[in-house]
């Protein structure tokens, strides 16, 4: 595995060998000295053009619990907000000897740019760009769906998934898609029609309009989105009270799951809005459990492109 870029360029035996390393990672997390030496000596870039929280901070922590050394480049403050591009920042990461670049940018298709046009000779992961794949947090969901579902092969076959919210602004539900529908679940798409890509039918996965419609039975997880209001131009649903009332998450809907379902967000959550507070907080939430597993994830994945090669040949 050379770049990790997108969940659609995993099929299943890579998505599960990656899984099955970060279980390998997360036991490890459990030990007085967390720290392991697979990546002494090498130095991770974390080139993040948007504004975030959890993400770089777990890329750092995973980075670091390698031992590898790490660089966080900001664009606020840096030659970027000069008006540097995007390939004289990666000949800059080049000459200062980076062996890996993780990165966020706000458009779509920049990591397999920087990937692919030849600037840099380093592996690249994709930390999330633009409205188009977050391909590590796919994996962490997933790694979270297997630690409470999966059947003895390690797929999540036969589950069932219903990812609800703001589906059109969604890079985390791009990726889950891809990535559950390549481990065998069944994924339920939930959202008002304002809300839905374009093109959304050709994609692995039931859609529907009416939430309590799609909470059935044997629905075994539920996946709140975010409602992205930083990413929409015009109104996109008539009101925040209407949007609650029609597709969150609140304790009677909850109520309504199976004894065994988890409730899932990528955070940071908008209480109230996709999910009430009832739900965020109940034992069947996975929201705190999906930022630890975050770091055992980006472990796994690091670790594979820098000190592995788990997943055959190729870009990943």
């Amino acid at each position: 595995m050379r770049h990790l870029l997108s969940t659609t360029d995993l099929d299943r035996d890579a998505a599960v060998a990656l899984l099955d390393t970060a279980e390998a990672m997360a036991q490890t997390q459990s030990r007085t000295i967390k720290k392991l030496p697979a990546l002494r000596g090498l130095t991770i870039v974390n080139l993040f053009f948007e504004d975030s929280t959890r993400t770089r901070i777990s890329f750092e922590a995973a980075a670091k619990r390698l031992s590898a050394d790490v660089i966080n480049f900001s664009a606020k403050g840096s030659s970027v907000s000069k008006g540097e591009s995007l390939k004289d920042t990666a000949q800059t990461l080049r000459a200062i000897g980076a062996d890996a670049v993780v990165v966020r940018h706000p458009s779509s298709g920049a990591p397999h740019r920087l990937a692919h046009a030849g600037w840099i000779d380093t592996p690249v992961v994709n930390a999330g760009d633009g409205m188009h794949q977050h391909p590590t947090q796919a994996l962490l969901d997933a790694f979270t769906l297997r630690r409470h579902l999966a059947d003895g092969r390690g797929d999540l076959a036969g589950r069932h998934v219903v990812v609800v919210g703001d589906v059109l602004h969604s890079r985390v539900a791009r990726s889950n898609v891809d990535l559950l529908a390549t481990l065998g679940a069944r994924v339920t798409l939930v959202a008002p029609p304002t809300l839905l890509p374009i093109g959304v039918e050709s994609w692995r996965c039931a859609v529907t309009y009416d939430l309590d419609a799609a909470l059935t039975d044997d629905v075994d997880a539920v996946m709140m989105l975010r409602v992205q209001r930083e990413r929409m131009t015009s109104g996109f649903f008539p009101s925040e009270r209407e949007y609650a009332r029609r597709y969150g998450l609140d304790g009677t809907r909850l109520g309504r799951l199976s004894d065994h379902a988890l409730v899932l967000h990528p955070g940071p959550m908008n209480r109230g809005l996709e999910i009430s507070a009832e739900a965020a907080d109940s034992p069947r939430s996975t929201v705190v459990e999906q930022v630890a597993n975050g770091v055992s994830v980006r472990m796994a994945v690091l670790y594979t492109l820098l000190a592995g090669d788990l997943a055959g040949e190729g870009d990943a």
